[in-house]
This record gives structure tokens, C-alpha cells and sequence, in this order.
């Protein structure tokens, strides 16, 4: 009688740490002064109680100690020898810099997005373009105070003005996932954080009208770099070539133009050649109008790469539809950014685990299974 492959040595989260190198935890900790004056709980361990947390989605210090209290002896087989009280980890959230936590999840980054790009189910349908394509945007996550990070909008007239604190996020179109992310208060606008020195020559970037910025645009032209995003209706700009193509009933199917924009700047006049493809939406029933610095693509292949833009949009509504970012453990700028970086590792972990599986799972569904099995010696490639 075979043995049966659906069970193993360790519990799921064991399987979930092992894609993690501890020595590399612990080589970014002491590097940025995470272990000075520490006892016992060192970065790994807490690490390992943020992951637990949040994966599982609780919503305050003390259903972490309790859980964590109530599955001790299975915690003491991963190396966690101590269950942290509430106040060890809202220290730790405190004073271990978020800088260790942006450096690992790098680190996971570096090492894994082979996997995370080499998804053999969809190889034989990908464009050309979609390996160069990188997808820029923000979103805020609301917070309890406006002292942390500063809101936007006006004061309400009854109670106190909730900050927010926005997450500036570059994803890889046939990766799925960040591979770079700043933050930033939620009163800070998206176009500060587009840096056309962090990309590279042939890199297609899709973006939000939010990031327009003639100067920034003509700089990634010059260093060959395309983008793709939408028109505002307020932008002032000169035609010089205008064609419309119709379809067989006479109605307008493109609209393609050549375009330049001026901007009066105090060293020098900016002057910004672009291409505009206005294209009818028959379920929204209304034109939307792209802007692109590329004169040589098929204007259906620009109207593609900007539909890929809903790809972050599906990674924001993932990451805050199945992890706990409603409710902080800190009240710190620092452990608010701990929180979210680790949200970000899990996302990860779970990104990892979703491509390996046989089985097609739904994200939140993966989510879930992993969170209902989480202290279980089940394997994950069963599941």
C-alpha cells in the first residue's frame, strides 16, 4: 500500500517559512541595527507572528497572543521557543526599523520572480509587449488619524479627519505582484513619484492620467521608454495630423492624432510630440481618448496595454479584500509600514503557492483554504 502524499512533517505554515531564508532575515536585520538590545524576540520570530497575523486575519494584539498561546507546542517545531506578549510586539513594531521588512520582501522578489513570470498556462496566448510592460499606480489606505500621515480633503464638520497613507506600486505585467513600492502620505500627488530614471530603455509603462507630466514624458522619450495612459479633458494641445478610420456602417472606429504640447518652464520651453487614439467604448457607450509617446505600434496594441492597467487595480482589491488592512497593530508611521510590508511578503508567499498548485484556485479562495488549514500537516501541493 502506497503512502499518502496529502500529509507531511510540518504544518502549512512551516511550508509557507520555508520559501523564506532565515539567514537572510537575519543578515538584513543586523545590517540595519534590528538586533541591538534584543533577547529573544529577533526579527525572525517576529517576522513569523506578522505573517501568522496577518494571514490569518486578526485584528488586534490580543488574538494574536491568544492564538499563538493555543498553538505553541506546533509554533515550538518552527523555532519560535517564545510566545510574544502584547507589548513585546508592539515594541518590536516600534523600534525594528521598516527598512529590514522593505529589504526582504526585495530579497523574496529577486529570488522568486522566475517563478512568479514563468506561468507555462498562459504562454501560448502572451503578446510580445507583455514582458516589457510595467503598470504604475497608487492606492490609499485609510488610517485611524491624520497625525501619522496627512488625509486629503477638506475638514468634515463633525469629528476628526482620518490621514491616509499611499502606496506607490510598480508591477510587472506577467508577474502579478510589486516589484517596487514607496510610501508616501495620501496628500501627496502621484506624478512626485514618477521617476523616468528607474526604467528602462523599451519599457512600456501604463499609467493613470494622474501621472501626466510633459517634462517627465518628453525625458522618457528621450531615453526610450514608452508610455501609454489616459487624457484629461483639460489638456491643451496643438494637432498636426488627424485620422479618422469608420467601419462598414459609417461610424467611427479610431480616431488617431498627432499631437505636441507646449509648457513655459523657467530654464526652457518643453515641447512634447505624442500620439492620441480615441476609440468607442460600446459597454461604457462613450469615446476614450490614450495618449502614447510610440508612433509605430498598432493602435489595438496600445489600446491592450492600457487594459492591462486593471491589473494593479485587481492586485489593490486582492490585497485589501483578503488581508487585514482596515485595522493596524501600532499606531506608529513605523508599524503601520511593518504591517504593510508584511502584507505585501504574504501576498507573495501565497503568489508562490498559487502557481505551484495543480489546482486553478481563485486567490481569495487559496486565501481562505491556507488560512482554515494554516496549523494543519497538510500539503500544499494537494490542496
Amino acid at each position: 500500500m502506497s503512502k499518502s502524499t496529502h500529509f507531511i512533517g510540518q504544518p502549512l505554515l512551516g511550508q509557507l517559512l520555508s520559501l523564506i531564508d532565515q539567514a537572510d532575515v537575519h543578515r538584513i536585520s543586523k545590517k540595519h541595527g534590528g538586533e541591538h538590545y534584543v533577547k529573544h524576540f529577533d526579527a525572525w520570530h517576529h517576522l513569523v507572528t506578522m505573517l501568522y497575523a496577518i494571514i490569518m486575519r486578526f485584528d488586534s494584539l490580543r488574538e494574536i497572543q491568544l492564538s499563538m498561546t493555543a498553538e505553541s507546542r506546533k509554533l515550538s517545531h518552527l523555532g519560535l521557543t517564545k510566545i510574544p506578549k502584547r507589548s513585546t510586539l508592539s515594541d518590536a513594531n516600534v523600534r525594528r526599523s521598516e527598512v529590514i521588512f522593505g529589504e526582504l520582501y526585495a530579497t523574496l522578489y529577486d529570488k522568486h520572480k522566475g517563478v512568479l513570470s514563468s506561468d507555462s498556462r498562459n504562454r501560448g496566448s502572451t503578446p510580445s509587449w507583455l514582458r516589457k510592460l510595467k503598470i504604475m499606480d497608487s492606492t490609499t489606505i485609510s488610517l485611524f488619524s491624520n497625525l501619522v500621515f496627512k488625509g486629503v480633503g477638506r475638514n468634515p464638520k463633525r469629528g476628526k479627519k482620518k490621514g491616509g497613507l499611499k502606496v506607490h506600486t510598480i508591477i510587472n505585467a506577467n508577474e502579478g505582484v510589486p516589484c517596487d513600492v514607496q510610501f508616501t502620505s495620501a496628500a501627496t500627488h502621484d506624478h512626485f513619484l514618477l521617476c523616468p530614471s528607474k526604467l528602462n530603455r523599451d519599457d512600456i509603462v501604463a499609467l493613470d492620467r494622474a501621472y501626466i507630466d510633459y517634462a517627465k514624458f518628453e525625458e522618457m522619450t528621450q531615453r526610450g521608454t514608452v508610455y501609454v495612459t489616459k487624457m484629461k479633458k483639460s489638456l491643451v494641445f496643438k494637432i498636426l495630423d488627424d485620422i479618422i478610420y469608420q467601419d462598414r456602417c459609417g461610424k467611427m472606429a479610431l480616431r488617431v492624432q498627432h499631437v505636441v504640447f507646449t509648457k513655459k518652464a523657467k530654464d526652457k520651453n518643453i515641447t512634447h510630440h505624442a500620439r492620441i487614439i480615441t476609440y468607442p467604448d460600446i459597454q461604457k457607450k462613450k469615446l476614450i481618448s490614450l495618449l502614447t509617446n510610440d508612433f509605430e505600434m498598432p493602435q489595438q496594441d496600445i489600446i491592450d496595454i492600457y487594459r492591462k492597467r486593471w491589473m494593479i487595480e485587481t492586485l489593490f482589491k486582492q490585497l485589501k479584500q483578503n488581508f487585514p488592512l482596515r485595522y493596524f497593530y501600532g499606531e506608529s508611521a513605523n508599524a503601520i509600514k511593518i504591517q504593510v510590508w508584511c502584507t505585501l511578503i504574504a501576498n507573495l508567499l501565497l503568489m508562490l503557492i498559487k502557481r505551484s498548485v495543480r489546482r486553478s484556485w481563485s486567490f481569495s479562495g487559496l486565501a481562505t483554504m491556507i488560512r482554515i488549514l494554516m496549523m494543519y500537516y497538510v500539503n500544499y501541493k494537494s490542496i
